[in-house]
C-alpha cells in the first residue's frame, strides 16, 4: 500500500509540474520580458520552483512567528516571487528581464491554472493540500484500536430545508454521498432565540450562551453597546462563559470561529484577535501564503468571484427579483474574499491541524451565510456558495484518508435563515426612526446600532492580528465597515433649551439582530416595565404594533414578561393568553425561547419581533438584509446536524415537550451530545500520532433513514 501511495504521489507531482510548465509556455506568449527557448525548460522551472519552496519555507518560519499573520502574508508573497524569479534566472533555456516580468509570470500562470480547473470542472480545492499529502505518513499501520479524530465543520447559516434542497439539486455531492452510502445521517436541531452565530457558537463550543440576548446588545451596567463581532467584546463574552472544559479541550483546534472552545490552538478566532499572537503563530499560515501558485491562484479566483457578484446582482435587478436589497460597495469585495480567499485559507489551516493529528478540529465556513443574507436563502448564488463549501469538505475528506488519525466528520450549522422584505422596505423608514418618532418628547437622542458588523467578521479577525496590537476592549478593536453609533436629534421643541426633568428618558438605544429589534432606555434603571412605558412613552407600544412587519413585542410587567400582539397578550411565565395569541404562528417552543431571553439581565426594555407569514415563510429583518436570522419564524431555527450513522442521539438530551418531535433543543444540547460522542469514540485516548488508515467499515454500513422532515 505504501508503495502504491508513493507512486501516486510521484505521478501527481509530475503531472503538476507538467501543468505548470504548460502554463509557463502560455505566459511566455503574453508576458513581455519572459522568453523560453526550449519547451522542456518550463517543466524544469516548475520543479525548481517547488524545490526552492521546500528550502525557503523552513528559513521563513521563525520570522513568521514574530511578524504575525499579515507579516506572514507579506513573507509568503515575497517568497513566491523570489522563488519564481530565481528559477527563471537559473534554469537554462529560459530568461526573464526582471522582477516585474517574474511577478507578471506568477499572475498569468495562476490564471491559466485556475481557468484550466474551471474548464475541466474541477471545483475541489485539492491543490491546497497537495504538499501535505506528500508529507503525511501513509503507512499501513492505522489500526481499529487507535484513537480516531473528529472534524466538526460548521456551515454558517444553513437551514435544514435548504440542505435538503441542495441534496435534491445535486449541489452538495459530498454530503449527499455520505447519506446515500449510509455513513452519515442528517437531522435538524432547534436553534433557539437568539438564533445568531455568537449565541449558537457559544453554546456549541462552551456549552452555554447565557447572557447573549442578540448579536449586539446594550449593557446598562457598563453603559455601552456590546458587539460580539468585535474582538474585545468577543473576548469579554468568552471570559464570562468558559470553564476551561470546552468542546476543544484538551488539545483541540479552533479555526475561523468566534470563540475558542478552550482549544489549545486558535487560528483566526475572533476572541483572540487583536492580541499578540492572538490568531496563532504566523508560521501556521505560511504554508498557504508561500506555496508557489496557491495564494496567487486563490487571488485570481477571488477576482473572478467579484465579477460573478456584479453579474448576479445585475441579474436580480433586471429580472426584478423580490425581495432583494442593494448589493454594492464594500460587500462586493467582501463576498469575493470570503467565498474564495478565506475559504481556501481555512481548508489549508484545517488540513495542517489534521496532519498534526489534533484530536478535535472545529471550523466555521461562513460563505453560504454571507451570500444568503444579501441574495436570498435558496437563490442560485447562495446555493453556489454552498456547493463551494461542499467541495471544501470533500477535499478534507480525501485528505483525512492519509492522516495520522482516522478522522470522522460532523457537519452542523449554527442556525438557518429566513427571507423577506425588510422592515424599512415595508414602512419606508428604519426602526430607529420609528422609535424616535414614537418616543420623541423633545430633546431625545437616539443611539442607533443597526449596522452590518456580522458580515465583516472573518476578514476583521484576519486583519486584526498585528503583533503588539491591543484588543482588550471593543473600542480598541477595528471592524471594517462597522458604523459608529449614530445619534439623531429630533427637531427642538420650544422647551428644548430646558434640561430634561428626572421623569424624562433623554436617550434610547436601538439595535437590530435580524428580525429582532431591541430597544433600551439607558437612563431608566433596571428593566423598564409596561406600566412605565405607558406613562413615559404612551405612543410607543401601540405605535409599534400598528406597523406593517411587526408581529409582537416582549415587555416586562407585574405579571412577568409578556408577548404583546396587536390583538392579544401571551404571558410567558404562566402561559395564559388573553385575546388572540401573538405566538400562535411561531410554534410550540416560541414561549420558552422568549421567556429565557426575557430573563437575562442583558435583555432589552422592549424586544420588537417581526411578523411571520405562514403562507410564504417570510419574516422582516430590521437590518437591510433579505435573508436574516435572530428570532423566530421560517427556517432560521431549523439548524443542521449531520453525523456518523452509528453515533446515536441520547434520549435524555432530546426535547419533545408539546412539540411532538424529539430533537436537540438549543446549541448547549448539541454541545453535550458532541462531548458524549467524543468520549465514546475514545478521541482523547491512545497515541495521537499513531499512523492509521481509513476504516473500510465506515463505507459499508447499511443505508440509514433519510433526513428527518421538520414541522
Amino acid at each position: 500500500m505504501a508503495r502504491g501511495v508513493l507512486a501516486r504521489d510521484l505521478r501527481d507531482a509530475v503531472l503538476g509540474a507538467v501543468a505548470t510548465g504548460i502554463a509557463l509556455l502560455l505566459a511566455a506568449a503574453v508576458v513581455p520580458g519572459l522568453e523560453v527557448q526550449h519547451w522542456w525548460a518550463t517543466v524544469v522551472v516548475a520543479l525548481a520552483v517547488g524545490a526552492l519552496d521546500l528550502v525557503l519555507r523552513p528559513v521563513l518560519r521563525p520570522i513568521a512567528i514574530r511578524v504575525g499573520v499579515p507579516g506572514a502574508l507579506i513573507l509568503g508573497v515575497l517568497a513566491q516571487l523570489v522563488g519564481v524569479h530565481l528559477s527563471l534566472v537559473v534554469v537554462p533555456g529560459v530568461s526573464v528581464s526582471g522582477l516585474g516580468a517574474s511577478a507578471a509570470t506568477l499572475g498569468v500562470v495562476a490564471l491559466v491554472l485556475a481557468v484550466a480547473r474551471w474548464v475541466l470542472g474541477a471545483d475541489d480545492r485539492d491543490y491546497l493540500v497537495a504538499d501535505l499529502l506528500r508529507r503525511v505518513p501513509s503507512g499501513p499501520d492505522r489500526g481499529q484500536d487507535d484513537p480516531p479524530g473528529l472534524v466538526v465543520v460548521q456551515i454558517d447559516g444553513l437551514g435544514y430545508p435548504v440542505l435538503r434542497h441542495a441534496i435534491a439539486s445535486g449541489d452538495v455531492p459530498t454530503l449527499a454521498g455520505w447519506l446515500r452510502a449510509g455513513t452519515h445521517r442528517a437531522r435538524w436541531w432547534w436553534a433557539r432565540v437568539p438564533s445568531t452565530t455568537p449565541a449558537s457558537q457559544a453554546g456549541l463550543l462552551h456549552g452555554t450562551n447565557d447572557g447573549i440576548p442578540a448579536f449586539r446588545w446594550y449593557d446598562k451596567r457598563a453603559g455601552r453597546l456590546v458587539v460580539t463581532n468585535r474582538p474585545g467584546d468577543a473576548a469579554m463574552v468568552e471570559a464570562r462563559l468558559t470553564d476551561g472544559h470546552g468542546l476543544l479541550a484538551p488539545g483541540g483546534a479552533a479555526v475561523s470561529t468566534m470563540f475558542t472552545g478552550d482549544a489549545e490552538t486558535a487560528l483566526m478566532v475572533m476572541s483572540r484577535a487583536g492580541r499578540r499572537g492572538g490568531l496563532g503563530s504566523g508560521a501556521s499560515y505560511l504554508r498557504y501564503f508561500a506555496r508557489p501558485f496557491v495564494l496567487s491562484r486563490s487571488l485570481v479566483l477571488t477576482v473572478g468571484e467579484l465579477a460573478k457578484e456584479l453579474a448576479q446582482a445585475r441579474r436580480q435587478r433586471v429580472r426584478r427579483v423580490w425581495p432583494r436589497v442593494p448589493r454594492r460597495g464594500a460587500y462586493v469585495a467582501l463576498r469575493a474574499i470570503t467565498n474564495v480567499l478565506l475559504r481556501d485559507l481555512n481548508v489549508s489551516l484545517v488540513a495542517e491541524q489534521m496532519a498534526r493529528g489534533v484530536p478535535v478540529v472545529f471550523v466555521d465556513l461562513v460563505d453560504y451565510d454571507e451570500i444568503a443574507h444579501h441574495s436570498g436563502v435558496a437563490r442560485r448564488e447562495a446555493i453556489d456558495a454552498l456547493a463551494g463549501v461542499d467541495a471544501a469538505i470533500g477535499t478534507l475528506e480525501r485528505f483525512a484518508a492519509r492522516c495520522p488519525r482516522r478522522y470522522r466528520f460532523v457537519v452542523l450549522s449554527d442556525h438557518g435563515q429566513s427571507q423577506g422584505p425588510t422592515f424599512a422596505q415595508l414602512n419606508g423608514r428604519s426602526l430607529e426612526q420609528v422609535v424616535s418618532e414614537l418616543t420623541g418628547v423633545g430633546g431625545l437622542d437616539l443611539v442607533a446600532a443597526t449596522g452590518q458588523e456580522e458580515v465583516w467578521g472573518p476578514l476583521a479577525t484576519f486583519l486584526s492580528d498585528v503583533p503588539g496590537r491591543g484588543g482588550t476592549t471593543g473600542a480598541a478593536s477595528w471592524t471594517p465597515g462597522a458604523r459608529r453609533p449614530r445619534r439623531t436629534r429630533r427637531p427642538e421643541s420650544p422647551d428644548a433649551a430646558e434640561p430634561p426633568s428626572d421623569q424624562d428618558a433623554s436617550r434610547a438605544v436601538v439595535a437590530a439582530s435580524g428580525n429582532l429589534g431591541l430597544v433600551w432606555f439607558p437612563e431608566l434603571p433596571g428593566r423598564v416595565d409596561l406600566d412605565t412605558l405607558a406613562a413615559r412613552f404612551p405612543a410607543l407600544v401601540p405605535g409599534l404594533l400598528d406597523l406593517p412587519g411587526v408581529g409582537f413585542l416582549v415587555v416586562d410587567s407585574v405579571r412577568g414578561p409578556l408577548a404583546v400582539g396587536p390583538h392579544g397578550v401571551h404571558a410567558l411565565t404562566d402561559g395564559r393568553v388573553e385575546g388572540a395569541d401573538p405566538l400562535s404562528a411561531f410554534g410550540p417552543r416560541a414561549a420558552r425561547d422568549l421567556l429565557r431571553v426575557a430573563a437575562m439581565a442583558e435583555a432589552p426594555d422592549v424586544l420588537v419581533h417581526s411578523a411571520y407569514d405562514e403562507q410564504t415563510g417570510e419574516v422582516h429583518a430590521f437590518e437591510e438584509l433579505v435573508g436574516s436570522h435572530g428570532g423566530l419564524g421560517g427556517d432560521q431555527n431549523l439548524a443542521v446536524l449531520l453525523h456518523p450513522v452509528e453515533w446515536e442521539l441520547d434520549a435524555d438530551l432530546l426535547d419533545d415537550a408539546e412539540a411532538g418531535d424529539a430533537v436537540l433543543y438549543g446549541a448547549d444540547a448539541v454541545h453535550r451530545q458532541l462531548i458524549r460522542w467524543i468520549a465514546r469514540a475514545g478521541v482523547h485516548g491512545g497515541r495521537p500520532g499513531a499512523p492509521v488508515r481509513d476504516d473500510p467499515a465506515d463505507h459499508g454500513v447499511e443505508a440509514a433513514e433519510g433526513p428527518e422532515t421538520p414541522p
